[in-house]
């Protein structure tokens, strides 16, 4: 399978998938590892395989990893974050999917066990707590990015973890870029009720259309700023999933039944 490396830190492997390596076909094809997205439920079970066996050649034998270990929530452009720690890791499958249930923000400080978020268009955040050997992977769509779950998600982690922002490096992953995030009037008016600097996050494009246009690479990166990150240790990917719909996911190009990427990260 093709994955996007970040280099954050050397206890932590963290990574965005791309389209090519699996086995789902159509609008998912290749790989596909979300269960809420109308995909072949044997296609998401091969594919898992996959990325089982993609990782363990990462990772040292200490951190082996099986497809129980990968924790998915089922997103719901929320805020809610969970913790992710052993007694979670104990429950049946059952009981996990229930607590995932509604969830678009993960962390942990339990190594070895990958958390992840699925996005198609939507905005991937990594962040980690260089300090305390903490991670967190976020879902940040127009609508959590608009509610700010970045900031809510690294107050999460510093009530549970005592995470310092100062200590935080993070990656902006593969999203829908400024260019080809065109939003109605009412998009623009939620982010500016929100107090957004709008100046900074938008831009009406008078071509071809006459439609704002926001930019949520900008709008995470700005919030975390906000939260206390310094700006040098946030890093953006800068790939458009939208323009490079043969390579990654796109809701806008492919429909809302295709495929995720999935964005992960594993402390080793």
């Amino acid at each position: 399978m093709e994955v996007i490396e970040y280099s954050i830190d050397a206890r932590l492997y963290a990574f965005s998938s791309c389209r090519k390596g699996g086995v789902s076909s159509g609008n998912y094809a290749e790989f596909n590892i979300n269960t809420y997205c109308g995909d072949k439920e044997e296609d998401i079970v091969e594919n898992r395989k996959i990325l089982v066996s993609f990782l363990n050649k990462k990772l040292d034998e200490a951190n082996s990893i099986n497809e129980d270990n990968i924790i998915l929530p089922h997103q719901v452009h929320g805020t809610k974050v969970l913790q992710i720690d052993q007694d979670f890791i104990k429950l049946p499958q059952e009981l996990r999917k229930e607590q995932l249930e509604g969830i678009d923000a993960l962390m942990t400080n339990v190594h070895g066990v990958p958390i992840g978020v699925s996005t198609a268009d939507c905005i991937p955040v990594i962040i980690y707590d260089t300090k305390q050997d903490v991670v967190a992977v976020v879902h940040a769509g127009w609508r959590g990015t608009k509610e700010r779950i970045v900031e809510k998600t690294i107050r999460q982690m510093s009530l549970s973890y005592s995470t310092e922002a100062k200590d935080i490096h993070a990656v902006i992953g593969p999203g829908i870029s400024v260019d080809a995030f065109e939003v109605g009037d009412e998009v623009y008016e939620a982010f500016a009720d929100a107090k957004f600097e709008m100046k900074d996050i938008s831009q009406r494009y008078t071509y071809p259309n006459n439609k704002w246009h926001i930019d949520l690479w900008k709008c995470n990166k700005n919030s975390m700023i906000a939260a206390g990150v310094d700006a040098e240790n946030i890093e953006i990917s800068g790939i458009c999933t939208y323009n490079n719909a043969d390579r990654f996911f796109s809701a806008r190009r492919l429909g809302v039944k295709s495929g995720r990427i999935l964005t992960a990260a594993i402390l080793k």
